[in-house]
């Protein structure tokens, strides 16, 4: 048996199970209202719907297009000749949609909580238990029932259940019936959408270039929806591709320009240093100056070493052992030692020396 859900809550997976006609029908709906304003009106002027709101043996007849209302004429359930409008209209406008809705007091709403086993099969199942959920039994009433929602984590369904008895409508339906205007649906004031209390197989089939029709403006309609949802994704991608090109492009010359200003740095850093390090490293002159000063005559240096601020001096002198004093009073000479005793060079009056002291260049007073 049909299902009717909420179009919010189609799975669109299972639409096999599903009654095909109410599903279009139901997605129509729900595609018609994106649309324009002044689009969907005129989409509502060639569909319009007739309602008969039954109230005992008379009824109001309202014609409705768009969620605007008019009324039309009083109908009497004893006078058939009272009925001759609405198969007037409906003879003369196949495209009318012929709907009996009932006032909300006539319709037992309830919710129920079911397995969720019974997702597929609803309908069907409810047919089987209306008379454990209800005070009434399946042959006395008309229902319909939707999901709600889940409950238990998912391991149950919250469902709603509307009921009516057959005996406040029955008359109605026949007599439409009877004089060639079936009505399409049977719901409530403030039924859910796609509510429909009327069995499938009471419902009237519509005619196959009418169906057609119907698929052709949904595939319309299903067209012009999908390009008006997707044309401003689409130009927001493209721009959205246009930005990164050049956000990369700007990045990668921010990644230049970084690395250029680390260069930089990195030279004027280095020119800083070498620039300190010729200030504070001592000028050869200035230590052979010091030296040609402070060591006294019939001294000889054989081996001038100089590294890294340290200096060794080697050679021969008569007064080897003075020199140690000699050097102190010497500017930037500082550390001054033996690096081995001093030895008597033979057959002369001269001692052979190893002196290593540290040279720092002087400060200037």
């Amino acid at each position: 048996m049909s299902r009717t859900v909420s179009i919010s809550r189609i799975p669109l997976p299972r639409i096999p199970s599903l009654a095909v006609p109410a599903q279009l029908s139901r997605w129509k709906a729900a595609l018609v209202q994106c649309l324009p304003a002044r689009l969907r009106r005129l989409l509502a002027f060639r569909h319009p719907q007739l309602v008969v709101i039954p109230r005992g043996d008379a009824a109001e007849l309202l014609r409705r297009i768009d969620h605007e209302t008019a009324h039309v004429a009083t109908l009497d359930l004893a006078e058939p000749e009272g009925l001759g409008d609405v198969v007037a209209i409906t003879r003369r406008n196949a495209r009318y949609n012929l709907c009996v809705e009932l006032p909300v007091d006539r319709v037992l709403e309830r919710r129920v909580a079911l397995p969720v086993q019974v997702k597929d099969n609803l309908q069907r199942v409810v047919s089987y238990e209306i008379d454990r959920l209800t005070p009434f039994s399946a042959a006395d009433v008309y229902y319909d029932a939707r999901i709600a929602g889940v409950l238990a984590r998912g391991a149950k369904l919250d469902v709603r259940l509307a009921v009516c008895r057959r005996a406040e409508v029955d008359g109605w339906l026949r007599r439409l019936n009877d004089e060639g205007a079936p009505a399409d649906r049977l719901t409530w004031t403030g039924a859910w959408p796609g509510a429909n209390l009327l069995p499938p197989a009471d419902r009237p089939r519509r005619g196959r270039a009418a169906t057609v029709v119907s698929i052709t403006l949904l595939a319309l309609v299903v067209v012009l929806a999908v390009a008006a949802l997707v044309t401003p994704y689409w130009q927001k991608s493209r721009q959205h591709d246009f930005l990164q090109a050049e956000l990369r492009q700007t990045r990668a010359r921010a990644l230049e320009v970084e690395r250029l200003r680390d260069a930089l740095d990195k030279a004027r850093l280095g020119r800083v240093e070498i620039l300190r390090l010729r200030r504070e490293q001592p000028r050869m002159t200035d230590l052979l100056r010091e030296l040609t000063e402070r060591l006294p005559d019939g001294t000889w240096v054989q081996v001038l070493d100089f590294r890294d601020g340290g200096v060794d001096l080697r050679g021969e002198s008569d007064q080897a052992t003075a020199l140690i004093q000699l050097l102190e009073q010497g500017s930037g000479l500082s550390q001054v030692s033996f690096r081995s005793p001093v030895t008597q060079v033979a057959d002369t009056d001269r001692e052979r020396f190893h002196v290593a002291f540290l040279y720092r260049r002087p400060t200037s007073p």
